[in-house]
């Protein structure tokens, strides 16, 4: 059956339809080749910048416009912004030929496929800037300003009674130079609106914080310290070293080394010296004439061993230690309080030239002797001292003579007591003109009574009643 003529024009519609859009297809596709030889695809980006249908030269100055008004913000702490402008340190792009190429790449008779295939149509161009005006722009920032920065710091330590509590870390505001030039570099190269500071971690931090492990341990350290108590007795009398005083001698450096301060525990043990050391004081002494009188000098008495004693308060304190105890003697006497000479002593009374000896308060012994001449100044010193040792038979050697004696028994340097066999009489006014050259010059049954029953150590007091003759 053949084909009718309203079914062949039909065709011939449908036909020459197809041909004009062919056609149309085939001139729209021309003219856009022919127009993206020198245009940019559609969808090309370069540095984020859209230059789509753009020349080579239109897409320069797009970007160049665009870079005029770049800013880069710098996020600080306290909601405090900076700005970097792009105009202020000389940015500009490093187009050299780049742009072209990249234009080249684009196949104009390909443009179609930029629609599906987006690898052609990007690309990223270095920027270039002044540094010497980018350092200049970072050295003038606000956060570099002295007034303006809050040093960080470290935990600190706080005492109370209850012992020591943490005080937290001060972040303050001070930025590290470098790393923010490092992070501005970084942002301006690629072309980013920001730099927050604290992300990018530029600023100086704190080496510890309260709850760093250091500083819990140097806050149980501190309160192990603080937790002794050191009780020293001196007789009836104590001081106690607690940590209300130990706190002061605490003190915590930048790198949290916890300094303990020995100098002002000595100072604190001198003060104890200064009060309970007897030797040398003026002391209030009642005389067997029934006198008071008032005594200074000589070496008997208490004296606190300042060095180790020193060592061993600061070790109890350094192993938290809780104990009484004396403290280390150089020196000891007979008893603590206002009369440390005890009723064991030998007295002299130098004006009226007698001695007394009493032992466990009775009198052993009493006699006239002889002290030291006073006309020649050999004046035997007043003080009270202590006995340094007893010998049987000395010889006793000085400029000019020789003497040997039964019974020595020295206390002062080269001074001491000791029987006289050359002397006929003792006591009266002999000592004048005659006298020994400083020793106690005694009889010979009051020597050996004295010899017979004194010990090292007990006091001697020599003084003059009425003041010197």
């Amino acid at each position: 059956m053949g084909i009718t003529e309203k079914e062949k024009n039909k065709r011939n519609k449908i036909i020459i339809g197809t041909v004009i859009s062919l056609c149309t297809l085939l001139i729209i596709y021309f003219s856009m080749a022919a127009y993206f030889k020198n245009h940019f695809y559609f969808g090309s980006e370069i540095n984020g910048i859209n230059v789509s249908t753009k020349t080579v030269e239109e897409a320069k100055g797009e970007m160049a416009s665009k870079l005029k008004t770049y800013s880069l913000s710098l996020e600080e702490r306290d909601s405090k912004n900076e700005q970097i402008k792009g105009s202020d340190i000389g940015l500009k792009y490093n187009f050299g030929e780049q742009l072209k190429t990249f234009k080249d790449r684009q196949n104009p008779y390909k443009w179609v496929s930029s629609f599906f295939n987006t690898e052609d149509s990007k690309m990223k161009i270095e920027v270039s800037y002044d540094t010497k005006l980018l350092k200049e722009r970072i050295d003038k920032l606000s956060c570099f300003d002295s007034k303006n920065i809050v040093e960080p710091k470290n935990p600190s330590f706080k005492y109370a009674d209850k012992g020591y509590t943490i005080v937290g870390e001060v972040n303050g505001n001070k930025v590290n130079k470098e790393i923010l030039y490092d992070n501005v570099v970084k942002a301006i190269n690629k072309e980013e609106a920001a730099v927050d500071l604290e992300a990018a971690n530029c600023y100086v931090r704190p080496k510890y914080t309260k709850d760093s492990p250091k500083t819990i341990e140097v806050k149980n350290t501190l309160n192990k310290y603080v937790s002794s108590k050191v009780t020293y007795t001196f007789g009836d009398g104590k001081e106690i070293i607690d940590g209300s005083t130990i706190n002061k001698w605490l003190t915590v450096n930048e790198d949290l080394g916890v300094i303990f301060d020995e100098e002002k525990v000595k100072s604190y043990m001198e003060s104890l010296c200064n009060t309970y050391n007897t030797v040398g004081k003026v002391r209030n002494f009642s005389t067997s004439s029934g006198n008071t009188m008032t005594i200074g000098g000589g070496d008997y008495g208490w004296h606190i061993d300042t060095a180790k004693e020193t060592q061993a308060l600061t070790d109890a304190i350094k192993e938290g230690k809780t104990i009484t105890k004396e403290p280390t003697y150089l020196q000891t006497a007979a008893a603590h309080g206002s009369n440390d000479i005890g009723n064991t002593y030998v007295e002299i009374d130098m004006r009226n030239q007698h001695l007394w000896f009493y032992k466990n308060g009775s009198l052993i012994v009493q006699g006239d002797v002889v002290t030291g001449n006073v006309s020649a100044n050999h004046s035997t010193p007043e003080g009270i001292y202590k006995l340094k040792y007893k010998e049987r038979n000395a010889v006793l050697r000085g400029p000019g003579y020789s003497s040997p004696v039964n019974f020595w028994m020295p206390f002062n340097n080269g001074i001491g007591i000791h029987d006289a066999s050359w002397r006929g009489e003792f006591g009266g006014s002999i000592y004048r003109t005659s006298g020994s050259h400083g020793c106690v010059n005694s009889p010979y049954y009051l020597a050996k009574t004295i010899f017979d029953n004194i010990d090292e150590g007990t006091p001697v007091i020599c003084y003059y009643s009425y003041g010197k003759a």
